[in-house]
């Protein structure tokens, strides 16, 4: 390949060419959510970055065979294998069983990857349909001597293991199971729940029978067992949240290569926090932003997108208003330059005012400078400097514009025909008689109408292409 891929590994901690196992198909897996509540957009920002992964691996030519799991039971409210299950929280929460919580909030995450243009995994193995998976990986780590029990499950003896916390490159000591502080029955701090046992005193709505007692998957044996069975192991890419490095992610690496003696996956890339007023988001506080609270804003999905797009993956990246404001703006302006766009540089002028002319491919040295910049560990925040400056030197044509958006997954080509806007018909009487006023360079009387729009409620918005009004936003 004329440009290699690189990827910074989070295993090896530094930036590596990507050598996939089989020459032509990548495997993948990608931490899914946990379907007890809506997704915030903070978890959506991880979901954008492993789509525009998928689609740099794909633009180079790579089959993509893609598993994200689906978590919905097993997930408890502490990382130390404490508290409740976070289905049955959202059951209690809600008033409907755990099972009708985890479909109604599975259905929302599927709605919500859709508006953000990600491409669909290949399969969505959900935790409850596999215990018989779960239950068959906790056999194989008991006879190879990993395993020990407590008062309240089958824990995972973290002693065993050497390099136990390699991905997380911490010291034994200094890595921490949650914030719990009493170890009880565990052995080491660092020890993790593989089954847990139901109450002896409280039925469960989702427990189900096993060798050592009726209870329920640990949160990271799933992600262990299905990978392996829809991928094998190793497989080539493995994928979430920053946050899963020190515990989730660490400890499927721990009893996955317990099990089967070889790597769980050849290479680990982590997607870092978005903020808010400088904090990490999260369901439990008061800045958990979901894409319909943007949706009631006024901001499309696809902006939400735009936004995030600026931001290297590997960045902290601080959510506003206001930035989310200037990203649907550049966004909109992006649609209306592509409408402007030639359908081939390299035609003649006459073919080019026709768009009903055979378009050429991409230019092909514009694709090789796009390419060194998303080979470039994900680098699109550079990419998409660049497109800007293509435009504004004409220097780009809408075939080339519409090849790169296989990875930017913004839309574009719905967007070349002029969008229908549906006004009044007094601000349309207010708007030709703006237009009239600007095209006899009545400035005066163009400021005062934009005024008498404005107070309408409405944005006016003028440009080289033109002038656009909308609604203002509430």
């Amino acid at each position: 390949m004329s440009t290699p891929i690189i990827f910074y590994n989070t295993l090896s901690h530094q930036r590596e060419r990507f050598k996939p196992h089989h020459r032509r198909l990548v495997t993948m897996y990608t931490c899914g959510p946990t379907v007890y509540n809506y997704a915030h957009i903070g978890n959506l920002r991880t979901y954008i970055f492993e789509d525009v992964l998928k689609r740099v691996l794909l633009y180079n030519g790579y089959k993509v065979k893609h598993v994200m799991n689906i978590t919905d039971v097993g997930h408890l409210t502490s990382d130390a294998d404490e508290g409740e299950d976070k289905m049955e929280k959202g059951s209690k929460r809600e008033g409907r069983s755990a099972w009708d919580i985890a479909a109604f909030y599975t259905a929302a995450f599927f709605s919500d990857i859709k508006q953000l243009n990600i491409i669909l995994p290949e399969k969505f193995p959900r935790a409850t349909d596999h215990i018989r998976e779960q239950i068959h990986l906790v056999k194989r780590l008991e006879r190879r001597g990993y395993t020990y029990r407590t008062v309240d499950g089958i824990y995972f003896d973290t002693s065993k293991l050497p390099d136990y916390g390699k991905l997380a490159n911490l010291q034994k000591q200094e890595l921490k199971a949650g914030a719990r502080i009493d170890i009880g029955d565990k052995k080491n701090i660092t020890d993790f729940a593989l089954w847990k046992f139901s109450p002896t005193l409280e039925k469960r709505q989702m427990e189900w029978k096993s060798p050592w007692g009726v209870g329920f998957p640990g949160w990271h044996l799933e992600c262990s067992a299905m990978s392996t069975k829809y991928l094998g192991q190793p497989f080539d890419i493995h994928c979430g949240g920053i946050d899963h490095i020190p515990v989730h992610h660490t400890n499927e690496i721990a009893e996955s290569e317990a099990a089967y003696n070889k790597p769980l996956a050849n290479y680990w890339l982590h997607g870092e926090f978005l903020l808010i007023d400088e904090n990490k988001m999260a369901k439990s506080g008061e800045n958990f932003i979901t894409l319909a609270t943007l949706r009631t804003h006024g901001f499309s999905p696809l902006a939400y997108r735009y936004f995030v797009l600026q931001t290297y993956y590997r960045k902290q990246l601080n959510f506003s208003w206001e930035a989310l404001g200037a990203a649907e703006t550049a966004l909109e302006r992006l649609y209306a330059a592509a409408r402007l766009l030639p359908a081939s540089l390299s035609s003649s002028p006459k073919q080019n005012k026709s768009r009903n002319k055979k378009i050429a491919g991409p230019l092909p040295e514009l694709k090789q400078t796009f390419l060194a910049h998303i080979n470039s560990d994900l680098d699109i925040p550079t990419a998409l400097g660049e497109l800007w400056s293509l435009i504004r030197e004409k220097k780009i044509d809408v075939k080339t514009l519409l090849d790169f958006d296989r990875v930017l997954g913004l839309g574009i080509k719905e967007h070349l025909r002029e969008p229908r806007v549906t006004l009044p018909n007094d601000v349309k009487q207010i708007v030709t008689e703006r237009n009239e006023a600007r095209a006899k360079k009545n400035w005066a009387e163009s400021d005062r109408l934009r005024a008498e729009l404005e107070k309408l409620g409405y944005e006016v918005n003028d440009s080289p292409s033109g002038t656009t009004v909308k609604k203002k936003r509430p």
